[in-house]
This record gives structure tokens, C-alpha cells and sequence, in this order.
């Protein structure tokens, strides 16, 4: 007996809500695609050729992701009878508005969740590797469960962590504290903050930025952090190109020294994860 069945006389039964699923992307954003089939696993392609209706950051790179997973699992429907909405970007370093403000926010991002209650899977796509990490699918989460909506992850490649693993640094204690100031002065206070937090908490600080700045951070590293402690630096993880390297900011310094200006330690086209433990 369905519940339908099971309802009593007069009683509407709920229609069955569907899922937000966080769908992985491979962590080649920006540099020359690879074969899907090698970065993810097959299960969440299957989902991913399935699913209609789907929150992206881009619409466009959803396609061309799309178009990709198709090569592998190929889609259930049609590419272009897909619903593909991109989520609001929040400008970096936002903070809480008025109440009221935040309210409609809060119902706007709610609203994208309509297509769950009406029984519909829902996919939520990141420009690369985990959604809602370090990325703006986290208020489309926090509304899932805010809505009573079954939020389900799957496995997938993230940088971060693939960056911690790599590093040698303290994986027991971390914590993600986003981008750093782009103001040189404010960057080396905030960089010796951290240094701060770290030494007393022992516990590792991951940090990122924009390929093209990758070499200042690192320059203003090198400037602003003790000679003992340690960083970490990964680019491109999973791609043919990627690389790991930890050493002491001593070490750091001796290696820049010992390069050629024309020829930077990194790459400033490639994403890279940066890791400090004091």
C-alpha cells in the first residue's frame, strides 16, 4: 500500500520532494580540459547525465561541464531542454546587511529551491571541485535544509583538502580563511595574524588567490612571515602540470633568491592553495 492509499478520506498527501545534489567538477577550470572519466568517479557522472535542473555559478562553463559528462554517461535529456540557473554572486568580503535585506536575499535563494518542492532533483554545480566550498553554493545548502530538503554530496576532488593531504602540515587542526587583503600593508598584518593563530593553536591556515597575484602573496610571505615557519604551496592538483612544495619560509626565501626574475616559482595561470603552520 502506497501513502496515497494510507492517507485518510480527505487528507492531501505531500508530493515527494526531490534532492539537491552537489555535484563535483574536475579542478582544470581555466587550463586545458581533461577526460571527465579520469578525475571523477563514474557515479557521479551517472547523476550528473540524469539530473534536469541545475544551480550553477556560470552557465555557460555548465554547459561546456555538461557537454563533457556526455562524452563519458550521456545525458538523459537534451542539453538545451535543461534548466541551468546561476545562482547570485555576493561580492567578496560582504557584510550582513539590513535584516530586511538579508530576509529577501534569504527568499530570493530559497526561491531557486523551488523545483525541489515540487519533486524535481536538483544539481548544484561549482566552477571546479566541491560545491559550497569556498564557493557561493553554501546559502543554496543552508536553504536546502532550511526547507526540510535532502541534501545529498557526492564524492568528488577538492583542492583544499587534496592540498592539505599533500603538504605535510598538521591535517588533524586546519582552518580555511579564504582570500588575504590585496592592500600590501593589511596583507603582512594579516598574514602575521595567522602566523599568531596558527603558533597557538597549532593548526594549519589554508588561504588562496587569484592565479595572476599568486606571486605577490607569495612575495609578501616571504616578507612578512618568520623564518621557521613553514608553507606550502599547490597548483593545479590533479592536472599533468600540478605540483606541491613545502619548505620553511627560510627555504622559500633562498629559493626565490636563486631564481630568475623573468622566471617566477609560480605559475600566475594556474590556481594555487596556499598552507601555513607557525
Amino acid at each position: 500500500m502506497d501513502e496515497a492509499e494510507a492517507a485518510p478520506p480527505g487528507t492531501t498527501v505531500p508530493a515527494q520532494r526531490g534532492r539537491l545534489v552537489l555535484v563535483p567538477n574536475a579542478l582544470d577550470h581555466g587550463a586545458v580540459a581533461q577526460e571527465l572519466g579520469a578525475v571523477l568517479p563514474r557515479a557521479a557522472l551517472q547523476w550528473a547525465a540524469r539530473l534536469r535542473h541545475w544551480l550553477v555559478e556560470d552557465a555557460r562553463s555548465a554547459r561546456a561541464f555538461l557537454k563533457r559528462v556526455d562524452a563519458v554517461v550521456p545525458l538523459e535529456q537534451p542539453l538545451q531542454s535543461l534548466a541551468i540557473t546561476e545562482l547570485p554572486r555576493p561580492p567578496k568580503g560582504r557584510r550582513p546587511g539590513p535584516p530586511c535585506e538579508d530576509s529577501a536575499r534569504d527568499a530570493a535563494t530559497k526561491a531557486l529551491l523551488a523545483p525541489a518542492l515540487d519533486g524535481n532533483d536538483i544539481g548544484l554545480l561549482s566552477e571546479a571541485g566541491l560545491p559550497a566550498v569556498a564557493d557561493p553554493g553554501a546559502a543554496v545548502v543552508g536553504a536546502a535544509h532550511a526547507l526540510g530538503l535532502a541534501v545529498l554530496p557526492l564524492p568528488g576532488p577538492s583542492a583544499l583538502v587534496l592540498a592539505l593531504a599533500a603538504s605535510g602540515l598538521d591535517g588533524q587542526s586546519f582552518a580555511f580563511v579564504g582570500y588575504l587583503p590585496q592592500d600590501a600593508a593589511a596583507r603582512c598584518e594579516r598574514i602575521r595574524a595567522l602566523e599568531a593563530t596558527s603558533r597557538r593553536l597549532k593548526q594549519t591556515q589554508i588561504f588562496i588567490e587569484t592565479p595572476y597575484r599568486n606571486n605577490a602573496l607569495l612575495g609578501s610571505l616571504l616578507e612578512c612571515a618568520a623564518a621557521a615557519t613553514r608553507l606550502s604551496v599547490s597548483q593545479a592538483l590533479t592536472l599533468p602540470e600540478g605540483s606541491s612544495r613545502t619548505a620553511s619560509i627560510g627555504q622559500w626565501q633562498r629559493l626565490h633568491a636563486a631564481q630568475p626574475a623573468q622566471a617566477p616559482l609560480l605559475s600566475d595561470r594556474l590556481p594555487a592553495v596556499f598552507l601555513l603552520q607557525a
